[in-house]
């Protein structure tokens, strides 16, 4: 009986374990996923070696060579980090993604990592190559979506499908540390039942709570942007732009397909320490120069409303800072 009080994003990835096929989650084959790759297993000899002194053996991986503009913006914590080629930012976000993986598993002992959808999983590819298959704590690790469509898991439009495919499946993460929404559940009732889960995850100190707002804070969001403007599945002129005291919320009328998703909510994703804004492409270049250029355009977009306690930090490649 006691478990039907749990949140369900809670029990259903524990529980799975022992559930035989068929399975409809990648992730409850727990096997995939606990253990490393065959071509990885190699180098979990290095264990012992911290990252800090993989980088100063010189196996970091970064181009020296590669051309990177930082620009601070006024004092509101947000950095813009423009780089040549989108595998010259996948290098960059790899790197700043270990960073804060490696401080915050020392700080709390756990690291709660928010994904999103499109073309952000391709971007965090290089975590998946050395130094950092073999360096990072994956254990440490609990993933979470900022938005997910109201779809089966291993439905095309699913942003857990697309991270398990590109990303999860790859990493020795634990399958209970990762928190994929009940698609058996209306969008209401999955965004109910996540926030439920989220509630349970803070009074466990799973994630951490902001003092400031109360609302749960992140270690890490990981965000990108769609050519609208749009961030998590809050879109341009929408009213869930200004809901500010549920946690997660639904949308059945969103203006991409599927209509149906639920979406993180600004204070919760404005309550984060540390948001990465991910951005790559010609297609995407007039929002990020409404963003953060001399646009006159007077309405604000949904990533303008993007603004952490903490650190913001931009991360474009040539094609997506070409007018700025």
């Amino acid at each position: 009986m006691h478990m039907a009080l749990a949140p369900t994003c809670l029990r259903t990835l524990s529980s799975s374990v022992r559930i035989s096929p068929p399975i409809i989650s990648p992730l409850v084959a727990p096997q995939k996923s606990v253990l490393p790759p065959i071509g990885h297993r190699r180098a979990f000899r290095l264990k012992g070696v911290s990252l800090l002194e993989k980088r100063k053996l010189g196996c970091c991986g970064v181009k020296a060579s590669m051309a990177t503009t930082t620009a601070e913006t006024g004092g509101d914590k947000k950095k813009v980090e423009m780089l040549d080629t989108e595998e010259d930012l996948a290098v960059s976000l790899a790197k700043y993604t270990a960073d804060l993986s490696d401080k915050f598993s020392k700080e709390r002992g756990a690291f709660s990592v928010v994904l999103s959808g499109g073309s952000l999983i391709k971007s965090l590819r290089k975590l998946l190559e050395p130094p950092y298959i073999d360096s990072v704590e994956w254990s440490k690790w609990h993933v979470f979506w900022v938005d997910e469509r109201v779809v089966p898991k291993d439905h095309e439009d699913s942003n857990y499908k697309l991270a398990y495919d590109g990303f999860l499946s790859k990493i020795p993460i634990l399958p209970g540390n990762v928190y994929a929404i009940n698609d058996a559940l209306s969008a209401e009732g999955a965004a109910d039942d996540y926030e439920a889960c989220l509630k349970h995850l803070v009074k466990i100190n799973v994630i951490d709570s902001s003092a400031a707002s109360g609302f749960p804070k992140f270690d890490l969001m990981l965000l990108g942007m769609g050519p609208d403007g749009h961030v998590a599945s809050l879109f341009p002129g929408h009213p869930l732009l200004k809901e500010n005291e549920k946690w997660v919320t639904f949308v059945k009328d969103s203006p991409k397909p599927p209509p149906e998703r639920i979406t993180f909510t600004f204070p919760v994703v404005n309550s984060s320490a540390y948001i990465a804004l991910v951005v790559a492409g010609a297609g995407k270049a007039g929002a990020v120069q409404t963003a953060l250029g001399n646009s006159q355009n007077s309405d604000k977009l949904p990533v303008q409303m993007v603004s952490p306690e903490g650190e913001l930090t931009w991360f474009l490649d040539k094609g997506a800072a070409s007018k700025l």
